[in-house]
């Protein structure tokens, strides 16, 4: 079973939506068979390199919010963060463009350590307070899943990846999704946001179900009713 999860490093609700689901997928019996392809998506594609203002400036401005409403909402997420085991420091946060930390992420993909390295930088943005815009931050991350830091800053310093980040991002597009987390098993089903634990279990146990069940294309269906076979009484 593969599952395709797009998110943004920016994203408070996509590293507790990463949380949430692995805690369902570790519970799952078929977990070995379930393979993981993380996407990229942008929240915010305007938001320049270096933003000078704080996370609580920046959400204030880009929603209209007073900055006393953005503080309330910050509280909340700190708390649904803290249990799911993440420790939420965002008066820390380095507001910064996250693109070429998703060129970076497909590096890793590159290298087979992506998933390493979104954990790394999530962490890195919400919890530590480090630039996930910044090359050299970048290159130590690289270092820290086993990529060269010197091969992180040559990709960086050019275009590589981003026609794939693009591609990611106008894929989600496709596919109906407004925001993230957003979930896509087996390409047949799709889940927004971050769920409760039993909710992917739900799903994640559906999707299975309906992947070991065989449609039949004969008998009453027109188009298939003259093939002839053999059964264990012999022949047509």
């Amino acid at each position: 079973m593969r599952i395709e999860i797009w998110s943004d490093i920016a994203c408070p609700w996509c590293f507790i939506g990463k949380r949430r689901f692995e805690t369902a997928l570790d519970g799952f019996a078929h977990k070995d068979d379930v393979e993981v392809e993380w996407r990229s998506y942008q929240l915010d594609p305007s938001l320049p390199e270096h933003y000078a203002g704080t996370e609580t400036d920046y959400l204030s401005q880009a929603k209209g919010m007073p900055a006393e409403q953005v503080r309330q909402m910050f509280d909340h997420v700190t708390a649904q963060a803290a249990g799911e085991g993440l420790n939420y420091d965002f008066d820390s946060i380095v507001v910064a463009n996250s693109f070429t930390a998703h060129r970076f992420l497909h590096l890793a993909k590159s290298h087979g350590v992506m998933s390493q390295a979104k954990e790394a930088l999530l962490s890195g943005h919400f919890e530590q307070g480090r630039n996930i815009g910044d090359v050299e931050y970048l290159a130590e991350v690289a270092r820290a899943v086993g990529i060269d830091a010197d091969e992180a800053r040559r990709v960086l310093s050019t275009d590589e990846y981003t026609a794939e980040v693009k591609a990611d991002i106008a894929e989600a597009q496709a596919l109906g999704a407004n925001g993230v987390p957003f979930f896509v098993i087996d390409r047949k089903y799709g889940i927004s946001g971050a769920q409760p634990p039993e909710a992917f279990t739900q799903a994640l146990e559906t999707a299975w179900g309906e992947s070991q069940k065989l449609t039949v294309l004969a008998g009453g269906d027109e188009a298939f009713r003259d093939g002839a076979m053999c059964g264990p009484e012999g022949c047509d």
